[in-house]
């Protein structure tokens, strides 16, 4: 075939391509233009949708995950306790949470740096719900082009049908995804069966409808809107990204002049790089960018349009990799650089949080006491002349265990405790004690006196101290 007659060929399918919808003429940003995701399968693609059933069966079984008499996570609000299997946080002890929270933060800095917005592609809640409830509008109302063909008609009982049959599993999946996450907070058990014999709380009926229509809103309806214009991580992650950041990318020296071609024909003679222009890239993106265009915030990296254009350059007998995870230096021909300051910073904080929070929740003390002076009267003498200071101890028994405790104080070096020095404190209770420490002034060399009160076990197994003060004359 000549060259001559490529061209000829090519000009007429030029001439058809005007008249066909251009994708990248729809305006995304209007929430009333809705996205219709076409499937697409490839290796990025299997891999987000196991790690999304993965996570989604995680936080289904994750309460119905038994640890004694107990859920094995189970936040219970109302006793102000956190338990995480065998670890019980106290209020005292949510600073750990905070540290949790940065070293979230660190993480998510420190994984964009490196790899840009995987955590939004693969991971995020709202990406892997969103996915489920494409792959149930898949299944049931079709293809792409059958859900486009099916709401572009007039309404008939199939239409109605299908259209009863997509919502009704949606809110099916969002249901189960609400009671699941209020089984955080109430007993697992407690919330299936008391919701379903209409035996619930006003509470739990008020958290699992709201958190019903907010999965149903955001999973079936808003969708990229989400991502787009309401998550604020797409706005700042500019502030991690540099050119050495993986992004999925499109190699444009390699893809341009781009134009539709047939399969057996020269397309280099023909003036045209590897891109067929078959916007196939576009169709499956659950944003409904064109990546050609560059990179954008909207970009998820989710890797749909790698797979999807990698099936095309299978077909056509290219290479793949028009579209891939790669990084602008690359594209651009720049030797990449992996380790650079701003990564390196992120990975120093990061470990230096693990490692504290790590030692920290190894270190939680089983116990707790909390010492309160008398602030009315510093000290008083007694009939035999003694000084006398009164204190109230409060002591949090933070194990699930019954224990019997025994009671000190140290710094000086004669004293009588009067009250009880040997207390019974269930599982999960605060014993509050008032007691008073009286010491012959003889022994006292000071004013003030640094002293330590301490509580332990009588084998010695669980223990903890608060300082205080004794004041003589």
């Amino acid at each position: 075939m000549s060259a001559e007659h490529n061209n000829k060929d090519f000009s007429k399918v030029e001439r058809i391509k005007i008249h066909q919808p251009d994708a990248n003429k729809v305006d995304r940003f209007n929430p009333r233009n809705r996205i219709y995701v076409r499937a697409v399968e490839g290796f990025w693609s299997t891999l987000r949708k196991r790690l999304g059933w993965v996570a989604m069966l995680f936080f289904l079984v994750l309460p119905w995950i038994p640890w004694g008499d107990r859920q094995a996570v189970w936040f219970n609000l109302g006793e102000q306790k956190f338990h995480v299997f065998g670890l019980t946080i106290w209020p005292q002890d949510f600073t750990l949470l905070a540290a949790l929270l940065m070293i979230a933060a660190f993480g998510l800095f420190f994984i964009t740096t490196y790899l840009g917005r995987v955590w939004c592609g693969y991971t995020c809640p709202q990406t892997v719900w969103t996915f489920i409830f494409i792959w149930f509008e898949e299944k049931i109302e079709g293809a792409r082009n059958k859900r486009i063909k099916l709401d572009q008609m007039p309404w008939s009982f199939n239409k109605l049908k299908l259209k009863v049959a997509k919502h009704t599993a949606w809110i099916l999946i969002s249901l189960l995804t609400a009671m699941t996450f209020v089984s955080y907070f109430v007993p697992t058990k407690e919330v299936y069966i008391e919701v379903f014999t209409l035996n619930a709380t006003g509470g739990i009926y008020f958290w699992v409808i709201l958190f019903t229509f907010a999965t149903y809103g955001n999973a079936g309806w808003m969708r990229e809107i989400m991502c787009i214009h309401m998550c604020p991580y797409a706005r700042f992650q500019s502030a991690m990204f540099d050119k050495n950041t993986f992004i999925v990318g499109y190699n444009s020296k390699r893809g341009e002049t781009r134009g539709p071609r047939s399969r057996k024909a020269d397309h280099k003679a023909m003036g045209l790089g590897d891109c067929i222009d078959c916007d196939l890239c576009v169709q499956v993106c659950p944003t409904g960018i064109d990546i050609r265009n560059g990179l954008q915030y909207e970009c998820i990296n989710c890797g749909a349009c790698i797979d999807a254009c990698d099936t095309t350059m299978e077909r056509m007998g290219y290479n793949k990799g028009l579209i891939s995870y790669t990084t602008e230096n690359k594209l651009d021909g720049v030797k990449e650089k992996v380790l650079r300051p701003k990564l390196v910073g992120y990975g120093v904080v990061l470990l230096i949080m693990t490692l504290i929070f790590v030692y920290a929740t190894a270190t939680i003390s089983p116990i707790r006491i909390d010492v309160i002076r008398d602030r009315n009267l510093l000290f008083r003498e007694t009939d035999q002349g003694l000084i006398e200071n009164t204190f109230t101890l409060k002591i949090l028994n933070k194990t699930e265990q019954t224990h019997i405790y025994n009671m000190s104080v140290k710094g000086l070096p004669k004293y009588e405790w009067i009250g009880l020095q040997q207390v019974t404190i269930n599982g999960g209770e605060v014993l509050t004690l008032p007691i008073s420490i009286a010491v012959d002034p003889v022994d006292l060399t000071r004013a003030i006196t640094h002293i330590n009160f301490g509580v332990e076990t009588d084998d010695g197994a669980i223990e903890a101290k608060q300082e205080s003060r004794f004041f003589g004359n």
